[in-house]
């Protein structure tokens, strides 16, 4: 397909699905993924100043990140210029971090400060660094900027990213597939009403009374937003409007109970799936609400945690789930018979099941796709033309802060003579 031409796609050809899953450096998705600021790590892993650093591995490169003595985050190669020792096991301290093979040591910028191996009068340290990306903090996550310096964005804006800490909750699971499948599984929400059906026959769920919705999606200079529709008979329409912001975060709305279920109070929730490389992803979760007056309480959101099958007694080393593809997901197939869709605990652990089932990266030249996968037909369009866009030197779109930082999910009831775009502008609208 010429990259003049517009992408027209049902099914992605083996070369389309080549170019929109490998991430590394100098291929089409690795650079268009580099113009965009990356979330690298939670803030918590990284507890304290001059404190253990921590392996990264991002966008297939291994990195080191260490907090310093002031308090900011360095991101630097995993291994020493010098002899390419593995700086995992450096000192942190003094506001840099020191190889211990010699004793070469780096401030967070990747200038080489101390090379007490060489000569006291010796200008080599001068002519010697290590490869360093910038980051910022915000939203309880470290964020890194891969890209050309002169490209370099201005820092994450979304509104969940400026709630105050007190109503909003990160977190971050570990997947082996490809990001792309964790993304497409996001953005498609005719699944929900089959993969995390909880309670068989009980037709009080909502994506359980219609099977079938109908989508509607619309491109911005973000990436895009849509509506699902499903109609409830004599209770009108339940409408879900998401937000999907280039290239690997969706936000979808959820008028939830909070304070032990006294108050509906609107919040969202949010993924944001990031290659650690071509078959691994970092997920990051969120959680935000919108009302000043009601936060989000760590007992609270560790309870949500623990209903996905992701809270704190779910979780091995690395942020893997204790229930995967090893064990089968622990599926229970007589609850599968009786009471659940599928037979497996936690709605974020019945999607790992589905994608990572799907293998390292999907050969998706051997789909057949529907009406309702108008998303992920919408999300690889906007992939693939993003990448041509970076190869002919153009701004990508969602790397602006600009063009988001106003937009939020919601979701609520209407009735079948309103129109969504008018009964619900105000709500699209961001107000933290």
């Amino acid at each position: 397909m010429a990259t003049s031409e517009p992408y027209d796609i049902g099914m992605l050809s083996v070369a389309e699905n080549e170019k929109i899953t490998r991430v590394g450096p100098g291929t089409p998705m690795g650079n268009l993924m580099r113009r965009y600021w990356q979330p690298a790590a939670l803030s918590r892993e990284l507890p304290e100043s001059d404190g253990p650093p921590l392996r990264v591995r991002l966008l297939g490169e291994d990195l080191i990140a260490f907090r310093d003595s002031d308090g900011k985050v360095g991101l630097v190669d995993a291994f020493c210029p010098h002899r390419r020792a593995p700086m995992f096991f450096g000192r942190n301290e003094e506001c840099g971090l020191r190889c211990v093979y010699h004793g070469w040591k780096f401030d967070r910028s990747g200038a080489c400060v101390d090379m007490p191996s060489e000569p006291a009068d010796s200008l080599f340290k001068t002519k010697v660094g290590i490869a360093a990306y910038p980051t910022w903090e915000g939203g309880g996550i470290v964020w890194a900027y891969m890209g050309p310096r002169a490209k370099q964005p201005a820092p994450p804006d979304y509104e969940w990213v400026r709630a105050p800490d007190t109503h909003r909750f990160v977190s971050k699971t570990h997947e082996d597939a490809n990001w792309l499948q964790g993304l497409e599984g996001g953005l498609d929400t005719a699944h929900s009403s089959f993969l995390h059906n909880e309670k068989l026959g009980d037709k009080s769920l909502l994506r359980s009374r219609d099977g079938h919705p109908r989508l509607e999606v619309e491109k911005s200079a973000y990436g895009f937003r849509y509506a699902s529709l499903r109609d409830l008979g004599d209770d009108g329409l339940y409408v879900r409007i998401y937000q999907y912001m280039m290239p690997w975060q969706q936000q979808r709305g959820s008028v939830t109970a909070l304070s032990g279920g006294r108050n509906k109070v609107p919040k969202a929730a949010g993924h944001l799936w990031v290659p650690i490389d071509d078959t691994h992803t970092f997920v990051y979760n969120t959680l935000v609400s919108y009302d000043a007056q009601v936060p989000i309480p760590d007992a609270y959101a560790w309870e949500e945690e623990a209903r996905f099958g992701r809270g704190k007694d779910d979780l091995l080393p690395g942020f893997r789930l204790r229930a995967n593809i090893e064990n089968d997901y622990q599926i229970d197939r007589n609850v599968q018979k009786t009471t659940t869709y599928t037979g497996i605990r936690g709605v974020n652990t019945q999607d790992m099941a589905l994608q990572e089932g799907m293998g390292p990266t999907c050969d998706r030249s051997k789909e057949h796709l529907g009406t309702s996968d108008r998303a992920v037909i919408a999300a690889r369009q906007l992939l693939l033309e993003a990448c041509d866009a970076v190869e002919r030197d153009e701004e990508p779109p969602g790397a602006d802060p600009a063009t988001y930082c106003n937009v939020r999910p919601y979701d609520n009831f209407l009735s079948r003579d309103d129109n969504w775009r008018e009964a619900f502008a105000s709500e699209l609208i961001a107000k933290w």
